[in-house]
């Protein structure tokens, strides 16, 4: 026996799930997630009362004070790694450390709180990182036209405009396929396809 091992390692490909408080980070990658998700979800406390903004979200009891961490395999070669950053603005200290070897993001977006993600589009526009933007669909929230939200939100045309329910694992796994296309459109390493995800 040569001792030599036939199994073959995956490449490792780091993905950040990024935007506001309250946009469905935690599930999306909770919904995907191959392995336990690890969540570092606390309680909300009297302490941001005033800091963090709650409009439109009143009932969230928990939010996420470092990261999410998720796992998917594309293939046999290639894992996803998911790295969802925290939804504060006095957290996005941390953001510079998640998203570093990132490949691309997701940048998950609330209509009802449109608002809160313009500080993670403007952030990974000025990284000049590929992302595609998922607008997630909550039950009872006014429904608009995807290109609205694009207008709203001054992304140029290049910008994958989605929408997901970050609550279904097949939803979220056509976000990541056309977060895999953007990539490869981006960096010109292939002629643009479809990358299958595991169902």
């Amino acid at each position: 026996m040569s001792g030599r091992s036939d199994r073959i390692v995956p490449l490792a490909v780091k993905i950040v799930v990024s935007g506001g408080l309250g946009v469905g980070k935690t599930t999306f990658i909770g919904a995907i997630s191959e392995i336990e998700p690890l969540d570092t979800e606390a309680a909300m406390t009297q302490v941001s009362v005033g800091v963090d903004s709650l409009e439109g979200v009143e009932s969230k009891t928990t939010t996420t004070v470092a990261l999410d961490f998720g796992r998917i395999t594309l293939d046999p070669t290639i894992a996803l790694y998911l790295f969802g950053t925290p939804g504060q603005d006095r957290f996005s200290f941390l953001w510079d450390d998640l998203v570093e070897g990132a490949l691309g993001t997701v940048v998950l977006a609330d209509t009802r709180r449109i608002e809160e993600c313009f500080p993670a589009v403007d952030y990974f526009e000025s990284q000049g990182a590929p992302f595609v933007l998922a607008v997630n669909r909550f039950d009872g929230a006014e429904r608009f036209e995807l290109e609205e939200v694009r207008e709203a939100l001054g992304l140029g045309g290049d910008v994958p405009v989605v929408e997901c329910d970050a609550r279904e694992r097949g939803s979220v796994r056509d976000v990541l396929g056309a977060l895999m296309d953007r990539v490869i459109g981006v960096r010109g390493a292939a002629p643009k396809r479809r990358v299958a995800l595991v169902r």
